[in-house]
Parts: structure tokens; C-alpha cells; sequence
């Protein structure tokens, strides 16, 4: 009673292409190879070096002018 017998899964399968229709499934599919890929790739390239990617590193640099609506405070450990 625990467990989807076969029969439970088709007439599951059957109730969605019913309800979505085969090319919204078929295009529901591809999209989600595609951002699969497309994440697989973000993914890779985000862990090359900024050289290997084709861009230059970046530098943080600090500017000495103030900013008014800016508060300066020091953070605290707790003792």
C-alpha cells in the first residue's frame, strides 16, 4: 500500500498530457535542458580565472572623501 504500482503512474502520466498537451511537455523539456546548461556553464566559468575568462581582475580601491549620509561604526565580538 506504500508504493505506486505501475498503473498509478501511467494514469498519473496520462492526467498531465491530458491537462499540459505533448509540445507544451516537449517545450517544458527543452527549456529545462537548456537552464540546466546554461547553469552547468555559469557554474564553469565562474571558477575559471578572471585571465582565462577574457576579462581583466578587478581592484577594490577605497576613495578618502566621505560620503555624510554615510556612518561610520566598529564591529564588536561578543565576549
Amino acid at each position: 500500500m506504500g508504493t505506486f504500482s505501475i498503473w498509478h503512474w501511467l494514469i498519473v502520466l496520462l492526467v498531465v498530457v491530458l491537462i499540459f498537451g505533448t509540445k507544451k511537455l516537449k517545450n517544458l523539456g527543452s527549456d529545462l535542458g537548456q537552464a540546466v546548461k546554461g547553469f552547468k556553464d555559469g557554474v564553469k566559468g565562474g571558477m575559471d580565472s578572471p585571465e582565462e575568462a577574457g576579462g581583466s581582475p578587478q581592484q577594490v580601491t577605497t576613495s578618502k572623501t566621505r560620503d555624510p549620509n554615510t556612518v561610520d561604526v566598529e564591529a564588536k565580538t561578543k565576549s
